[in-house]
């Protein structure tokens, strides 16, 4: 029997009350890799005003990935400040705001003025991954308590990293003025104007250093990775009053905290227990929410998305590194500047091409970022494999080699969909979301490989609407009315079904897994 994990928050009222003039208004601020945007919901998450403000990211050196936690902060404000403006008066019923952020990106910060100490490390960044591997003979233990795989996309080794690096932290930590963590925390820290030091479940555990089961830091797993107790924020649930955010005349209680790719899960409201939740962006994320602690799962993330006190929600997760930015990558390539616009054609060509013997198209092992689920080699070099074998350039013509990292996504994404099969009932539905789901080709492949159906609502908001949902106390009603969505059915393609196990046992090969 499936487990009921169905909405038991407060209503959002009818139809008429949300068009009411009064009706309660929510924040929503989605902080993202490239951008900061504010969106105004009501009741039933139909968007009233937006705002948005672009950020930067830096690259210093190969595998680092900077940020300037000053311009993100000025960005979410000038953001917020532009939807408010957009509301009129009607900016005073606005009762309650929820912020999402960059889940694994961390940062460190002066207690006393909230002035940044250090870059805002992204979660893109990797600097520390080879100080990292000395902790190996750890990372089942690490995985048991956190149900993180010991990555350098996290925060621990960043901290780490910042400590030894930084005479500014170290200053710090020494007159006891030092904050560090999720970048959630110094968000709230410098948005609020109580100045709170305080981090939600997800965004904590994607330092590495929260456990699962206690619900708080680890001092073992600080220890191990020799980082100093008192100097990151204090633990709440997700739904908790954090601060208030002023904004001109406008004062607002920020009511939830989460992580961007978490808070999607909850776009459309209470999340179906039997469908998989794909996340296609900058990277890609397979997540399924479960109402039980699924324990550890070997090969596969665990977390929580939601507690507010009085219910928890957990997921068993997957991800791919390399979706938005294996685009950026490929573009990259000799004769493939402009692949991302001609994408589209060229996916629809292959399928027409393609025969029962798998074609003559390429496989590509898609390491970009590093190897994430369900393999976790984060030094995995990618290459293009040729039908015959071959690789480098005789791995097919730019085009096809542009398809196959379209369908390393697609493969990546099922590989992990299976493994999730292996702990969890097996998933009735795909529902997907982020910019690269734009790609019909790439949910038809995901379709027809998983056998699902996939759903695709056209929603460039799915995470702000999931943070409000959480920020609105959870109205029933929550995007009733949405848009409508596309359904790819799931249509058998045997050389598809070909290359995926042409795919499946030569990353074997190069993987051990």
């Amino acid at each position: 029997m499936t487990e009921d994990i169905r909405n038991t928050g407060d209503t959002g009222g009818s139809r008429d009350a949300d068009d009411n003039q009064d009706a309660p208004l929510y924040l929503a601020i989605d902080q993202g890799t490239h951008a900061s945007r504010a969106v105004v919901l009501d009741g039933r998450a139909r968007v009233l005003a937006q705002g948005a403000r672009d950020i930067g990211m830096v690259r210093p050196q190969a595998d680092w990935a900077e940020q300037d936690g000053e311009e993100m902060v000025e960005s979410i404000f000038a953001a917020a400040r532009e939807a408010l403006a957009a509301l009129g008066a009607r900016r005073h019923r606005v009762v309650a705001a929820g912020l999402a952020s960059q889940r694994a990106s961390c940062i460190c910060w002066d207690r006393r003025d909230g002035r940044p100490l250090s870059p805002l490390f992204s979660w893109q960044d990797r600097r520390a991954h080879r100080w990292l591997r000395q902790f190996e003979p750890h990372a089942e233990d690490v995985h048991r308590k956190t149900g993180l795989f010991l990555s350098a996309h996290y925060g621990a080794s960043k901290l780490r990293w910042a400590l030894d690096n930084l005479p500014a932290v170290r200053a710090a930590r020494e007159a006891g003025t030092l904050c560090w963590g999720p970048q959630a925390s110094f968000l709230a820290f410098r948005l609020c104007a109580e100045r709170p030091f305080l981090s939600d479940p997800q965004c904590a555990a994607r330092t590495q250093l929260w456990n699962l089961r206690t619900r708080d830091w680890d001092p073992a797993l600080l220890g191990l990775f020799g980082l100093p107790e008192g100097f990151l924020p204090a633990s709440v649930p997700t739904c908790h009053r954090y601060g208030t955010l002023r904004l001109g005349d406008a004062a607002i209680p920020l009511l939830a905290l989460n992580g961007d790719q978490s808070a999607a899960v909850f776009a459309f409201g209470w999340p179906e227990e039997d469908a998989a939740y794909v996340n296609i962006g900058t990277s890609a994320f397979v997540q399924r929410a479960v109402a039980h602690d699924p324990g550890w799962v070997p090969r596969q993330l665990t977390g929580i998305i939601l507690d507010d006190g009085r219910t928890t929600l957990y997921t068993v997760e997957g991800n791919v590194n390399g979706a938005g930015t294996a685009l950026e990558w490929l573009t990259a390539q000799p004769g493939l500047a402009d692949a991302v616009e001609r994408l589209p054609q060229w996916l629809d060509d292959a399928e027409g091409a393609s025969d029962a013997a798998g074609g003559d198209l390429p496989l590509f092992l898609n390491g970009i970022a590093g190897l994430g689920g369900p393999f976790w080699k984060p030094d995995f070099a990618s290459r293009f494999v040729a039908a015959g074998g071959g690789a480098g350039d005789a791995a097919g013509a730019p085009w096809q080699r542009a398809v196959a990292v379209v369908e390393s996504m697609a493969f990546l994404l099922q590989a992990n969909i299976e493994e999730m099969a292996a702990t969890l009932p097996p998933a009735r539905r795909i529902r997907v979301s982020g910019g690269v789901s734009r790609f019909d080709g790439l949910c038809r492949r995901l379709a027809a490989i998983s056998g699902l159906p996939v759903h695709r609502r056209d929603d460039p908001e799915a995470t702000a609407r999931g943070i409000g949902y959480l920020a609105a106390g959870r109205p029933a009603q929550w995007n009733a009315a949405g848009a409508g969505e596309d359904v790819f059915a799931p249509v058998w393609d045997a050389a598809l079904a070909t290359r995926y196990r042409r795919w499946r046992l030569t990353m074997a090969e190069a993987t051990g897994i």
